[in-house]
């Protein structure tokens, strides 16, 4: 069923499918923008740490996020028995089940989970590493449905796995499996069958063919329900109702991995992506029949650029981590592409930072997993202090949630809990 579709719809469709005000259905959140909801019980982080609550075991090795919903938590991570969906519970991170949904570990550079589970209704969905989307029951992991991305000639612009994190959008389920004439696939979500198939053809030679590390998101650009993903070749947008290819924009991509989720906000899209490249943003427009992705900026890689921890919008300003494996704090203005503070500013953490936006404020949680709190104002660059987690192993790039007053920090096969505000 073709969908009109706005942020807050989404949001309602998922509220409708059972998940709760203040739950945490997918990667980056309800409206996949990575800001919450939540209060802070400080903003003085010095003066009043996180209070460390609990960390436990058994969630297998990985970089994934975590869903949570219902007082349950959702993640995938690699165990003995192939990599597995698993579910704990949110109180004390006791494990429910788990369900293996590859044969054994997939082989590929960076061994480990990369997706978070899309929760929705009596359902979740997950992307695995070696490519296919599966559907599990949330109450025991039975396997509903899965589909091998070999069934659309799947292929990752580079070999470090499929990362995505699907879209459930009301009955449908959307992934990336970056063939050549399934670069994004649309499928029922009850039964796993096609509704449609999306053929791509890009302008300029950047990148490389087939799908990014990113995850799609959804926009009205031009007053056209689309879905917009950032590819092996770039950035797309799609036209919700029948998968046909909308418009393009090439210049951002790189021929490494193009990673972060793109920010969509009306007729505009900001994307990014590291290894040398940069940042843009781009107007949509109409040309006569056709629609256009018309380059307002473009930020060179030492100018901006993010590599995987990701962006977030308020206010008309971008706030995200700056440079390959640095996240320097940094404010951009979207609008015209102004660095506003940031830059070359070196946080308490090392290495790429994964963020998330609450109340007022951006959890920096740095690949040596220091975590940090920064006021998200565009007067200047403010530090509300920061700590290192409990537990830390390898490169930290999992990123932080905040459900119930609790943070939550997956790190390997461990998951840590710490309160940051009030639980409900």
């Amino acid at each position: 069923m073709p969908l009109r579709f706005s942020a807050k719809l989404l949001c309602l469709l998922l509220l409708n499918a059972s998940v709760l005000a203040g739950d945490w259905p997918q990667w980056r959140g309800p409206l996949r923008n990575a800001q919450s909801d939540e209060k802070l019980s400080s903003h003085d982080w010095n003066a009043q740490p996180p209070q460390h609550l609990w960390t436990v075991e058994g969630f297998g090795a990985g970089y994934a996020s975590l869903s949570i919903v219902d007082g349950v938590l959702y993640t995938v991570g690699n165990t003995e028995q192939g990599q597995a969906v698993i579910a704990a519970k949110a109180s004390d991170g006791s494990i429910l089940w788990k369900s293996p949904v590859t044969d054994a570990n997939p082989k590929h550079s960076y061994e480990g989970s990369r997706c978070t589970p899309s929760v929705a209704g009596d359902h979740l969905y997950v992307v695995t590493s070696d490519g296919s989307i599966a559907c599990l029951a949330r109450g025991d992991g039975k396997i509903v449905w899965q589909r091998k991305f070999s069934d659309w000639n799947g292929k990752m612009m580079s070999g470090w796995g499929f990362s995505e994190s699907p879209l459930v959008d009301g009955d449908r389920v959307l992934c990336t499996p970056g063939g050549s004439d399934a670069l994004v696939v649309c499928l029922d979500r009850m039964t796993g069958k096609d509704i449609w198939k999306c053929v791509a053809t890009f302008e300029g030679s950047a990148g490389k063919d087939g799908a990014g590390y990113s995850s799609i998101v959804t926009g009205e650009g031009l007053g056209i329900p689309q879905y917009v993903q950032l590819t092996g070749r770039g950035l797309i947008g799609i036209n919700a109702k029948d998968g046909k290819q909308l418009w393009t924009y090439n210049r951002v991509a790189n021929g490494v991995a193009n990673i972060p989720t793109p920010i969509v906000e009306g007729n505009f899209v900001f994307g990014s992506t590291s290894y040398k490249t940069g940042a843009a943003l781009v107007e949509l427009k109409r040309d006569g029949n056709k629609i256009i992705a018309e380059e307002k900026y473009f930020l060179e890689g030492n100018v901006f650029n993010n590599h995987h921890g990701g962006m977030i919008l308020k206010d008309g300003y971008v706030y995200a981590g700056h440079q390959q494996n640095e996240g320097f704090p940094t404010c951009v203005r979207m609008s015209s592409g102004e660095i506003v503070w940031g830059g070359k500013l070196r946080g308490p953490g090392k290495g790429s930072a994964a963020v998330l936006l609450i109340d007022g404020h951006i959890i920096f949680r740095y690949q040596d997993g220091t975590v940090a709190l920064i006021e998200a104002t565009p007067d200047e660059y403010r530090l509300k202090g920061s700590f290192k987690p409990d537990y830390q192993e390898g490169a930290t790039w999992a990123h932080p949630v905040v459900v119930a007053g609790r943070l939550y920090l997956r790190e390997q096969n461990k998951l840590m809990c710490y309160e940051v505000g009030s639980s409900r």
